[in-house]
């Protein structure tokens, strides 16, 4: 599949600890993968047990009937500080 803006991979950082950082580094070496490849499929493959825990039931049927609304990101729609200075070289 051809990666758009829409379906663009995002970057998501976590803390583990060391002894499961060291697991997850044997996998990969071991299997010639890479550790953000095991990651993914854990998250992908786990996530649908997380939602059933932790979502309220009316916001899980939303999510898996594909029916949730986009929620801005912390910080976005935010204004840029300088996106009212003028263009560098360009006098008011």
């Amino acid at each position: 599949m051809r990666r758009t803006a829409e379906n663009k991979l995002k970057v998501v950082a976590v803390r583990v600890e060391p002894a499961i950082e060291q697991r997850l580094r044997l996998l990969a070496e071991v299997t010639g993968r890479k550790q953000s490849f095991f990651l993914q499929q854990m998250i992908e493959r786990g996530i649908g047990a997380m939602e059933d825990i932790w979502l309220p039931p009316q916001l899980l049927e939303e999510v898996r009937g594909g029916k949730l609304q986009a929620r801005p990101l912390p910080g976005e729609g935010t204004p840029d500080l300088f996106s009212d200075l003028p263009a560098s070289g360009q006098a008011d």
